[in-house]
């Protein structure tokens, strides 16, 4: 089995792993490098750098619609596509003997898109999961092959999820491609009326608005936790928002106010009761625990009463 494994991220590296250990993989094709910082310094993708540590040829087309020959050329027996980044062509999706594969994380037909597991626990889903499917040339729309779920736990964020998925999905593909040699698939279309969409996280996304309850504040806060991470406003200056804990108490107050404050965090008025927030980075500082963050602060008392906006 000749695989072209295509992906960029650091989801991508485990299912790449343990393609690598077991069958052939002749390349790897992944985003065009980055410049970062001032320096304007080269980032790697992480697929490109366990690539390049286990000695598979990397490609790197700036627009793959343009430039897919390369990949043709080396005959594959089927390209497998993992959180790539771009929209494959028709011509690269009909040439492999076995087409192309797409590790997807989420439970199609829910969630398609670039940030679904961050959306997963923004929205408050119960489980999610991995589909393994057909590509087809619209986004996330094509037949589905395998499927396995997860439970959500309130004490998941965005890195224990993304662990998490990205393992399994290293192990379902590895149970998968005998099944694909053998024939032993029954793809399912994929109901349109059911889908829903997690598209990649906007500044206006990680904003918290506490008009909502703190149920969903809650989850948007671990939902962005460690990337790209909430924020609220108070006193002028922005405050990163990295964690929290759902209070019992229906305090007065404005929405946004701060109500109490206890040993630990911040709580803060919400549509139906009270957040308390616990991990914090102020602008120009470092992260930190809120139980650190107010031992800095001679009156607590003072902060009562300041509005979160």
């Amino acid at each position: 089995m000749r695989i072209v494994y295509m992906g960029t991220p650091e989801f991508a590296v485990n299912p790449l792993k343990k393609l690598d250990e077991n069958y052939e993989v002749i390349m790897v094709v992944t985003q065009p490098d980055k410049e970062v910082g001032r320096k304007k310094e080269i980032k790697y993708s992480e697929v490109k750098k366990y690539a390049l540590e286990h000695n598979i040829p990397v490609f790197q087309p700036e627009k793959i619609r343009n430039d897919y020959q390369t990949i043709i050329d080396a005959n594959p027996d089927v390209i497998i596509t993992c959180a790539y980044g771009q929209i494959i062509p028709k011509e690269l999706l009909d040439y492999p003997k076995y087409k192309c594969i797409n590790i997807h994380a989420s439970l199609l037909p829910k969630l398609r898109g670039g940030a679904p597991i961050h959306w997963s626990i923004i929205n408050g889903d119960s489980k999610t999961g991995i589909t393994i499917m057909y590509m087809n040339e619209k986004m996330d729309e094509g037949d589905i092959l395998y499927q396995k779920e997860i439970e959500i736990l309130d004490s998941d964020n965005v890195e224990s999820l993304h662990d998490k998925l990205s393992e399994l999905g290293s192990k379902m593909i590895i149970d998968f491609i005998p099944m694909l040699e053998e024939g032993n698939i029954n793809p399912v279309k994929q109901n349109n009326s059911e889908a829903t969409y997690g598209y990649n996280v906007t500044r206006e996304d990680e904003h918290i608005d506490f008009n909502k309850t703190s149920r969903e504040i809650f989850n948007q806060i671990r939902g962005l936790n460690p990337w790209p991470v909430s924020y609220a406003v108070l006193d002028n200056k922005v405050f990163k928002i990295y964690a929290s804990r759902i209070s019992d108490n229906k305090p007065n107050g404005e929405i946004g106010e701060i109500v109490n404050v206890y040993l630990d965090g911040l709580g803060v008025k919400t549509s139906d009761g009270e957040i308390i927030i616990t991990e914090i980075k102020e602008e120009g500082k470092n992260r930190i625990l809120v139980k650190d963050y107010l031992n800095g602060i001679h009156d607590k008392d003072s902060l009562k009463h300041k509005i979160f906006s």
